[in-house]
């Protein structure tokens, strides 16, 4: 009877072992697996940080189940509270931990370069220094000085295997494919290249800030362009510069900058932000109206003019102090 309780007492513990995780849950890690750890320094790492209650069973039953040599390297986050089965799973997957960093729509390379430092995902500067590489850019077959526009709004995950670079190729490829699916042919049809529905797209999520208005202004630009008139748009203004708030001064209008639409026609020579879907849709389709102005009400929405006479009608109404200066200087009085 002794005999059988010896035989036996090793597989009910490794039984328990399996059955049972090392704690409740209070106990979450991050642990780095770097390349080369055999699985047992792995499972000592694991043993060290409280996430399995033995790393001689842990290795046992990662040689048992045939995954002794699929252990991926990388930073996983584990909890006290996991079975050694879905412990194993996710380093033989590849589950690492990774940040979720989220591109808000129309944000700027600038813009988003902060957030990636204030994360403390990337240093700002060298993600700029990645988002003008000229080898990168011609690596992903963007033409510019920038990937600009090319960095889709979306939530990414960044592991700690990437680089700048790395999560740029992510967010063009993303971009790429959702162009490719859902406006390529559109705008092949319509004899418009990518470059200039993306630059307009930009302008147009700059200036909108009720998503429902983004045709309306589109139709603003379209008419304008058509025309030719200059397009006059505030965010232009402060590109590269500062980030657009709103409001723009006599100053910014004055300084003259490539990107500067109250000083150059027709479109900038690149895009003033990473454009949404729904921006890029009222590019390629604006709403058929006979506006050329438009300005902000204060409320997030704009009213529309098809005249100077009535835009400047409405300058006075909603913008009251800025209205002399608008209405003296018609240059100043373009979409906003």
């Amino acid at each position: 009877m002794l005999l059988l309780v010896l035989l036996l007492a090793p597989i009910l513990r490794f039984a328990l072992f399996l059955t049972l995780p090392a704690g409740n849950g209070t106990n979450v890690r991050i642990i780095d697996l770097e390349k080369g750890y055999t699985p047992r320094r792995i499972a000592d790492e694991l043993e060290r940080a409280g996430i399995v209650s033995s790393s001689r069973l842990f290795v046992i039953y990662t040689r048992l189940s045939g995954n002794a040599g699929r252990l991926q390297a990388g930073e996983y986050r584990f909890s006290d509270a996991m079975r050694p089965a879905e412990i194993l799973r996710r380093m033989v997957s590849g589950e690492v931990y990774a940040q979720r960093f989220t591109v808000p729509e129309g944000y700027s390379i600038y813009q988003v370069a902060e957030l990636l430092g204030e994360r403390r995902i990337f240093d700002r500067d060298a993600f700029l220094r990645a988002a003008t590489d000229p080898r990168l850019l011609a690596s992903l077959d963007i033409d510019g000085t920038s990937v600009e526009g090319y960095l889709f709004p979306s939530t990414y995950n960044v592991t700690k295997k990437m680089d700048e670079a790395a999560l740029i190729r992510t967010m063009v490829a993303h971009g790429d494919k959702v162009y490719a699916e859902r406006f390529a042919a559109e705008a092949r049809r319509l004899g418009i290249s990518r470059r200039q529905i993306t630059i307009l797209a930009s302008l147009i999520e700059k200036e909108a800030v009720s998503p429902a208005e983004r045709p309306l202004i589109s139709s603003v630009f379209h008419n304008r362009l058509r025309k030719g008139m200059r397009l006059q748009s505030d965010p232009t203004a402060v590109y590269g510069i500062r980030a657009f708030g709103g409001n723009v001064t006599k100053q910014d209008i004055e300084r003259a900058t490539p990107y500067n639409t109250y000083l150059i026609s027709g479109l900038p020579p690149g895009p003033i932000g990473n454009p949404s879907e729904g921006a890029i849709e009222a590019a390629l389709h604006p709403a058929q109206t006979a506006y050329l102005y438009f300005v902000a009400k204060g409320d997030g929405t704009h009213h529309f003019s098809a005249t100077l006479d009535e835009h400047n009608a409405a300058v006075r109404t909603y913008l009251r102090g800025e209205a002399e200066l608008r209405t003296e200087r018609p240059s100043l009085t373009g979409s906003r």
